[in-house]
């Protein structure tokens, strides 16, 4: 088969690295695969992968190109002997929509979040499969538009164990970093994430402090970067850490690649989301690392953690339900964590899932 993968860009975000990791799987199964963006740091490495790029603007919403951008979309897939068009948000989905009026190939979309209900987010279900990264995902779907059961499927993302495998992790690198954020000797408890509101930290580094009076050798090690335009915010944060005389526990550590690693040495990992995430795939990163987690109760959460069994779940906001999770998984913290990812979470089962639904419409 001959797959077409349509994004905004291929910067830096799940969609797109769902995107590069679909590309080099594909074609390392034999298929024929080709991804439109408009370009980014990441597109390099989809022909380095073994596909082909193509450079369109399919991320722009002027509506006054949008002619244009159709046929020039149209013109660039009709030479391409496409099998499936797979269109992952929603701009580029209303282009390649008006495209394939003329072309009539197979049409697959991803839901990948919890958009606004909207007549243009309504395009993400108009697919002849609907690819759905969650059960909270397909349910949304399925309220708000009445999706039919029958066209939609849930793939929730994978890893490569390979890329997560406590065997295979750099104790050079883990010691370097625990001696430059002192936390030889202490309970770690991550979050990983750009330092944004919806990540609600607050909530974090409220529990956190609370249980100092349980746990003394605990830190707060909040692992993401701080854009432009939330440096009011991580001030915000920091005042709130000195309000709490947490300044010994929270650790703001900016932005690390290293993302094995920094799972491997920490005790929990933590995501206190407001908002529901679609899926959660620091959740199953963590895991596969052996762990523990600890994870707001909605979104695609629950689809990952069996509250009291592999984790503990929370009410958005509750730092102190968090707390008590948190002087849960230290007593007992839970075991066989990689085994369930394996079992459940891979690249190879999200991949192989997917070329089922291209058979199908195919």
């Amino acid at each position: 088969m001959h797959i077409v993968q349509i994004l905004p860009e291929l910067n830096q975000g799940g969609i797109e690295r769902g995107t590069v990791e679909l590309n080099r799987e594909l074609v390392k199964r034999g298929h024929r695969s080709t991804v439109i963006s408009a370009g980014g740091n990441q597109a390099a490495q989809i022909e380095k992968d073994g596909g082909e790029h193509i450079s369109l603007d399919v991320c722009s919403k002027n509506p006054l190109t949008v002619p244009f951008r159709i046929h020039k979309l149209q013109t660039a897939i009709s030479k391409l002997d496409a099998d499936i068009l797979h269109p992952r948000s929603r701009v580029p989905a209303w282009l390649c929509w008006f495209a394939n009026k003329k072309l009539k190939l197979p049409f697959v979309t991803t839901v990948h979040g919890f958009n606004s209900v909207s007549k243009y987010s309504e395009i993400m279900t108009k697919g002849d499969a609907v690819i759905c990264v969650s059960n909270p995902v397909k349910e949304y779907i399925q309220k708000n538009y009445g999706t039919p059961e029958d066209r939609i499927t849930v793939i929730h993302r994978g890893i490569d164990p390979a890329e997560f495998d406590p065997a295979q992790t750099d104790p050079t690198w883990i010691e370097s970093f625990r001696s430059e954020y002192g936390l030889n000797g202490k309970f770690i408890v991550t979050a990983v994430g750009r330092i944004t509101e919806l990540k609600d930290y607050e909530t974090l580094i409220r529990a956190v402090a609370d249980c100092s009076v349980n746990i003394p050798n605990i830190r707060g090690l909040i692992v993401g970067g701080v854009r432009h335009d939330k440096q009011a915010y991580y001030e915000r944060l920091q005042s709130l850490v000195k309000e709490l005389h947490a300044e010994k526990q929270i650790i703001f550590a900016g932005s690390h690649s290293r993302m094995a690693e920094i799972y491997a040495l920490s005790d929990v990992l933590v995501s206190s989301s407001k908002q529901p995430e679609s899926f959660g795939r620091t959740l199953i990163e963590a895991m596969a690392m052996n762990t523990p987690v600890i994870a707001t109760r909605h979104g695609g959460a629950l689809d990952i953690i069996e509250e009291g069994v592999n984790g503990f779940l929370f009410a958005p906001g509750r730092a102190d339900q968090l707390t008590a999770a948190i002087l849960k998984e230290k007593e007992i913290p839970p075991t066989g964590l990689r085994a369930y990812v394996l079992r459940r979470f891979t690249l190879e089962q999200m991949v192989e899932q997917t070329i089922g639904v291209y058979r199908n419409v195919v």
